[in-house]
């Protein structure tokens, strides 16, 4: 699971700097028509962050620190929640910004949760 999060990591963080640039460049006059730039920048942003910070989790999985089961299922847990957090948070942003579907956005704070609640585990693991 460990090389997971690494390959997870470096697949989204690829993503971000496409979808990223395809925002800048090929959507630019939509999202401002409909002005939805900044939301379309929150969502590349919390997305390339937040792959990093799947990266360092598997990373600390290699490094196998505070190697016990109950660590191991905290960064487990805090990986998998920063997977589908830029899942739900970021990919309902996106869609909101591609298709002007308003309650798109109702669904977005489930994501925000799931990352915030992924730094909880993180932090917790540290502790």
């Amino acid at each position: 699971m460990k090389n997971n999060f690494i390959f997870w990591g470096a697949i989204l963080g690829a993503l971000a700097v496409g979808i990223g640039a395809f925002g800048a460049h090929a959507l630019k006059d939509w999202l401002i028509a409909i002005g939805q730039v900044e939301t379309f920048q929150t969502a590349s942003k919390y997305h390339f962050y937040h792959s990093f910070s799947i990266i360092l989790i598997g990373i600390l999985m290699q490094l196998g620190l505070k190697n016990s089961e109950k660590s191991s299922k905290l960064l487990t847990w805090a990986g998998n929640l920063h997977l589908f957090g830029i899942l739900i948070f970021s990919g309902t942003l996106y869609l909101l910004c591609l298709t002007n579907i308003k309650w798109l956005g109702a669904i977005t704070p489930i994501g925000g949760v799931l990352l915030i609640v992924g730094w909880v585990f993180l932090a917790v693991f540290f502790f």
